[in-house]
């Protein structure tokens, strides 16, 4: 996958890659950290101390002191993999998702190697990304990011065996706080996610797993 051509509007499945295939996130805090970089960096605004200010009980939620926020971009679906991350993003600022991809990067890399003492990008280049052009695309894309990709982060072997029990990975893939599914099935409140646009396209939570099951 290389980086198609998009302009302001256009909707783009999003890759980024660790380098050498290596992990990019070392255990559940940085999982963590994850979703609040995915809320907190799609902002035109961003506080140096961003971390320290942050309420620890609701640590998705933006401090009153910081000023009225701007996105970046409108983000409809997310999926963090071990080595790898997978966004469903619209371009909603000229440049709105190259910033916002290289302030994810940047901070994820920047932690890491304070944590390790390390130096380098943990990342395999810039990201890649796939235009969208239609809906009925659009529909697959979302499939293909929450529940293909959180099927192979299911414990009882992968994606071949949640193929094989798919009722229960259904279950177990809906309460993967790591991904946006559970925000589709579940109606798990989010702070990340534009829903709107998706829930235009399934319709119904038994639609959307319908159509995944197909």
């Amino acid at each position: 996958m290389r980086v198609q051509p998009y302009a302001v509007g256009s909707y783009l499945h999003i890759v980024k890659r660790g380098a050498r295939g290596m992990p990019i996130t070392n255990d559940s805090g940085d999982q963590w950290r994850f979703l609040r970089l995915l809320s907190h960096m799609n902002d035109h605004f961003i506080e140096p101390n961003w971390e320290r200010q942050l309420d620890r009980t609701h640590p998705l939620t933006r401090p009153d002191s910081w000023p009225k926020k701007r996105p970046l971009v409108m983000i409809l679906a997310y999926t963090l993999m071990p080595n790898h991350l997978h966004l469903l993003l619209k371009e909603v600022i000229e440049n709105g998702v190259s910033t916002f991809m290289q302030k994810i990067g940047q901070s994820m890399t920047n932690h890491h190697n304070e944590k390790s003492g390390e130096s380098g990008s943990i990342f395999q280049g810039s990201f890649r990304s796939r235009t969208i052009e239609n809906d009925v695309y659009l529909r697959y894309v979302a499939v293909y990011i929450m529940v293909k990709n959180t099927f192979e982060c299911y414990p009882h072997g992968g994606l071949t065996g949640a193929t094989e029990n798919f009722d229960d990975a259904w279950r177990w893939a809906c309460n993967y706080r790591f991904s946006s599914m559970g925000e589709y099935t579940e109606g798990r409140t989010s702070l990340i996610t534009h829903k709107e646009i998706l829930d235009g396209i399934f319709r119904t939570h038994k639609q959307f797993k319908q159509f995944s099951y197909d």
